[in-house]
């Protein structure tokens, strides 16, 4: 990589740094509003959910490996039942793994 793409990194990460540091500075003794605070609650699990749909699914939802999704499913329905995090985990990939012996899958 040469020297000006190194350049324009540095110089958005110290955007990007400075963007994030003038708002807790500015304004960092005051509450938010109540819905900013509802929307901002709920921002990091919807990202997280798109994150896994998008690696689940592929780029242009081509690359859907039905095991992996159903792996996924059965680890959160594990999950929802309260069992812990590791056991949940564990029963999604031995669902995933059984469904990958079948024949055609």
């Amino acid at each position: 990589m040469g020297a000006a793409v190194w350049v324009s990194v540095l110089i958005v990460a110290a955007i990007s740094f400075t963007i994030k540091a003038v708002g807790p500075a500015a304004l960092g003794h005051r509450e938010l509003p109540a819905p900013a605070a509802r929307v901002i609650t709920l921002l990091a699990p919807a990202l997280l959910a798109a994150f896994v749909v998008v690696n689940l699914a592929g780029e242009h939802w081509g690359a859907v490996q039905w095991p992996v999704v159903a792996g996924v499913g059965v680890a959160g329905a594990v999950r929802l039942l309260r069992a812990p995090m590791l056991a949940a985990m564990a029963c999604g990939v031995a669902a995933a793994a059984l469904l990958r012996l079948l024949p055609g899958v």
